[in-house]
């Protein structure tokens, strides 16, 4: 019998992979370990580990098994041998499956949970992270209580739609989420397609 492919596809990630690694080359550190937290079909930390050095390792992690299968199966497709097994983690919860990290990204998530989800994605940062360990977070914004693009304010409303919890987050509310958790204010930098790129560093 065929064995099933388990590789999933994001039509997104081929669309601004290239441009995120940009922003993380100068960022990363130049080893250690990344947590990538809400990997979904793992094609962006497969990306970034086949462009770092394999002294910077992978962590893929996410809540949907589906997703945790995807994560490996792309893993071993390409041979690449610094990304670790993905895990199960959810970033809402009390407790980490892991306890130590030098980098934690998260791209294209907080707008597609509840507001806990991301809560608990900067309190889990500060707990993992060491002092001046780099949270990167990825994503539409709006700034100043307004849209950034139409675009940006049509995705809005198909989020809402979808569920009442989800949505586009106001910028300063996340960055004063993250001051509370003791991040200092974030380099910010404009993306393709009205996005940004957020750079929080843990407050020594």
């Amino acid at each position: 019998m065929e064995a099933i492919d388990k590789r999933r596809y994001a039509p997104a990630t081929l669309r601004n992979r290239d441009a995120i690694l940009g922003v993380l080359k100068q960022h990363l550190p130049i080893s250690g370990v990344v947590l990538e937290v809400a990997s979904g079909s793992g094609e962006h930390a497969l990306h970034f580990a086949q462009a770092s050095a394999e002294t910077l390792v992978f962590q893929p992690s996410d809540p949907d098994p589906g997703a945790q299968a995807s994560i490996d199966a792309w893993a071993a497709s390409l041979g690449v041998a610094n990304v670790r097994p993905a895990v199960a983690l959810d970033a809402a919860a009390a407790a980490w499956p892991v306890s130590r990290v030098d980098a934690v990204i998260c791209i294209n998530m907080i707008h597609i949970a509840p507001w806990t989800a991301a809560v608990g994605l900067v309190r889990g940062a500060a707990r993992v992270l060491p002092p001046e360990g780099m949270l990167y977070l990825y994503g539409p914004y709006r700034r100043g209580g307004h849209h950034t693009a139409p675009s940006n304010e049509a995705f809005d409303g198909s989020l809402r739609t979808r569920n009442p919890s989800w949505g586009v987050r106001d910028l300063e509310a996340v960055v004063e989420l993250a001051e509370s958790h003791g991040f200092a204010p974030p380099a910010i930098e404009e993306m393709p397609a009205n996005n940004l790129s957020l750079v929080f560093r843990r407050r020594p």
